[in-house]
């Protein structure tokens, strides 16, 4: 994995870093994780809840809607709000339509937010594009913010579309309409981004996106993308859907562009189940890029999948349990101690293979499968400690992940 890591950052395309609050993108910096509300943004307090949600469960930008005056005017409020709870994620304005008009009437929004998104594919119709567009950018030149630039093949420029289907019609040998729609994005968005320093914007304060629902798409489309340019580029499977089909399509997407080194920002943009949590779509993010050996959020979980030998629900309900105590332990420790997230569990299910995973693992358990002796070795770093017994196991085991944490992991502050 070392090597494979080392010649993902040597194939980096982004030269250029941009600064969105407190978070750097780019050129090196880590892959950012993102995500987006889905409250009205003129309810500030239930936004600012959402808000502080995603960020405590690992989003480190959030764009919200700014598409009303009244939500225009809350976001100064939310930001406010999110100060008080000592809470200084990143604010992403996403404009669509009125942007320039909305930006205008209400500078105190355009002074909270950190970002701002805007959509060249519905900025403006006709004479006023270009106009409108100005105007956002001149903005943004006026607070110092970055603007992510962002395609979307569900709104595509029609007159760039037009130009393009023009121009293939009059090649020898005419590319399908599939090539011609992802020529028409990756051109929309350069172009963009070439009038946007045209208009006084500078270049490391520019972010490209050119999504698409397709993988096969996507993935064309940023290959070509970070081959043409080499602005910051954000991530992310459009409309991806609901449950296991939009984790799998996002997942299957990003990660073949980040092994190729292409993406500095990712979003997972899941349609979340019914009263299900908006959190979703960053955890799903996050663990993409952790099982990819990019980015190191939590203690992740190692857990078999069962089989015969595993008709208990035990090995199932505990490393469900486990899981959940080091997610929601993690802020806690963050905030205490060093390296806390690169700490590996393993909770398997029978002997076959419990006690070797076990062993790698920095701290693992091996329940008994069935007809097993009821005996569940303890391992730590390769060792095994000690042996639980009984009904109390799971709650013994995250005591000996508690200890394993305050005693490894040193202190932030500490002196060393």
């Amino acid at each position: 994995m070392d090597l494979l890591l080392s010649g993902r950052a040597a194939a980096r395309r982004s030269t250029r870093q941009v600064r969105i609050g407190n978070v750097l993108v780019g050129s090196g910096a880590p892959i950012v994780v993102q995500s987006m509300t889905n409250t009205d943004t003129a309810d500030d307090f239930a936004t600012t809840m959402q808000v502080a949600q995603l960020a405590r469960a690992g989003s480190e930008m959030v764009r919200v809607t700014v598409n009303t005056d009244e939500a225009a005017k809350a976001v100064p409020k939310i930001r406010e709000k999110l100060l008080a709870m000592n809470l200084d994620v990143p604010l992403v304005g996403d404009f669509h339509y009125n942007g320039h008009k909305l930006l205008a009437d209400n500078p105190a929004c355009a002074e909270a937010l950190d970002k701002l998104r805007i959509n060249p594919g519905n900025v403006g119709q006709g004479v006023k594009r270009d106009t409108q567009f100005a105007s956002i950018v001149e903005m943004a030149c006026k607070y110092d913010k970055p603007v992510r630039i962002g395609v979307n093949w569900g709104s595509l420029d029609q007159s760039v579309m037009a130009r393009i289907m023009d121009e293939n019609a009059k090649r020898a040998v005419p590319r399908d309409a599939g090539a011609v729609m992802r020529e028409a994005l990756v051109t929309s968005a350069l172009e963009s981004a070439a009038k946007a320093e045209e208009y006084g914007l500078a270049g490391n304060k520019i972010i490209l996106s050119a999504k698409v629902s397709s993988v096969q798409d996507l993935i064309a489309v940023y290959r070509d993308l970070a081959a043409r340019c080499d602005y910051p580029l954000h991530l992310g499977l459009t409309e991806a859907g609901m449950g296991s089909k939009g984790i799998v399509g996002s997942s299957a997407a990003l990660a073949v562009l980040l092994q190729e080194g292409i993406g500095d920002t990712i979003r997972v943009s899941l349609t979340p189940e019914p009263n299900g949590s908006r959190t979703q779509e960053v955890i799903v993010a996050q663990e993409i890029l952790q099982t990819m050996g990019l980015r190191a959020f939590t203690p992740m979980v190692t857990a078999c999948p069962g089989c015969g030998r595993t008709t208990s629900t035990l090995f199932q309900e505990m490393a469900s349990d486990v899981q959940n105590y080091v997610r929601d332990n993690m802020p806690t420790w963050r905030d205490q101690f060093d390296g806390v997230e690169n700490m590996t569990l393993a909770v398997m299910g029978c002997i076959v293979n419990g006690p070797g995973e076990s062993k790698h693992a920095n701290i693992g358990i091996s329940l008994p499968g069935t007809g097993e002796s009821p005996a569940a070795p303890v391992f730590e770093d390769g060792v095994k400690t000690q042996t639980l017994r009984g009904d109390n196991i799971t709650n013994e085991f995250k005591a000996i992940i508690e200890r394993y944490v305050a005693r490894t992991y040193p202190r932030k502050g500490a002196a060393v």
